[in-house]
């Protein structure tokens, strides 16, 4: 489709399929092109809407540092652009934070709701991801909390191959690393911003939701695979558990990219969860 303008955002978004409308909200670092193996599927059944967050790939990328509220608002902003009133929402990992928090805000907006591969807070484990991989970039987090690191001197594509074993299982990465990198360094072309990176990475650490998930009435999936090195199991434990209703699903050696790892599994999941949505 193209460009969408939302407030002061110049967001990308593409629509696929027709019926209802699926918004599909992806994570930290990551374009559309994140969905591939979804949007074909998903496109037969609804009217699916991929876009890139704030920061990647065609959409604007503004200084940071950014916020999931705010964030939030650019996918409703992005619904009501399109003349979407209410949609299912997938979101995965900082997508997942984002749907949590559109939900909350823009309660009206959300029909059905999947949360997949995420968490409603960080804690030590994902502190512990990020001191790690700032470390490996070059970068330190100071003592009061403050992120230092040269921009300038990050190899892009270093910081794809990084996050790859956090991501996904060893033998999948041995096995289709040549289609891997492609995949995720795809958004490349279209201009790569650390400090924008650097934005989504903060907006993941402040996320605060566990309070004020029991106010979420939208019916929920919470879905994540048993193996995520990235965001452990236990915090969809935690999320179904605040959430009324919600429906917990765990994938049997899923990863963090369950999504990519083993799309068949993941998207029969949402689809028939979808499907039992009034």
């Amino acid at each position: 489709m193209g460009i969408v303008r939302v407030g002061e955002l110049d967001l990308y978004c593409e629509e696929h399929g027709s019926g209802d409308p699926l918004l599909c909200i992806m994570g930290f670092a990551t374009d559309s092109l994140g969905w591939t193996f979804q949007t074909p599927e998903f496109a037969k059944h609804y009217r699916t809407i991929i876009f890139d967050n704030r920061g990647v790939g065609r959409s604007a990328k503004p200084p940071g540092p950014y916020t999931i509220h705010a964030m939030a608002d650019d996918a409703a902003g992005l619904l009501a652009a399109l003349g979407v009133e209410r949609a299912h929402v997938l979101g995965l990992s900082m997508g997942g934070m984002i749907a949590q928090e559109l939900v909350l805000r823009h309660p009206g907006r959300v029909r059905g709701l999947v949360l997949a591969s995420t968490y409603p807070e960080a804690d030590e484990e994902v502190e512990r991801h990020r001191q790690f991989t700032l470390t490996q970039l070059g970068g330190a987090v100071t003592a009061d909390g403050e992120v230092r690191i040269d921009v300038t001197a990050v190899d892009p594509l270093a910081f794809f191959q990084h996050l790859l074993p956090l991501v996904f299982n060893p033998e999948f990465i041995e096995r289709e690393l040549p289609a891997l990198l492609p995949l995720f360094a795809g958004g490349l072309q279209y201009g790569f911003s650390m400090e924008a990176i650097l934005g989504q990475l903060e907006a993941v650490m402040s996320h605060r939701a566990t309070d004020r998930l029991h106010r979420i009435a939208a019916p929920t999936l919470v879905l994540t695979g048993d193996a995520d090195r990235l965001i452990a199991p236990g915090n969809s434990d935690l999320l179904a558990r605040h959430i009324p209703g919600a429906r917990l699903v765990k994938i049997a050696g899923g990863s963090h990219g369950v999504n990519i790892e083993m799309p068949a599994r993941f998207n029969r999941e949402v689809l028939d969860f979808l499907s039992g949505v009034p």
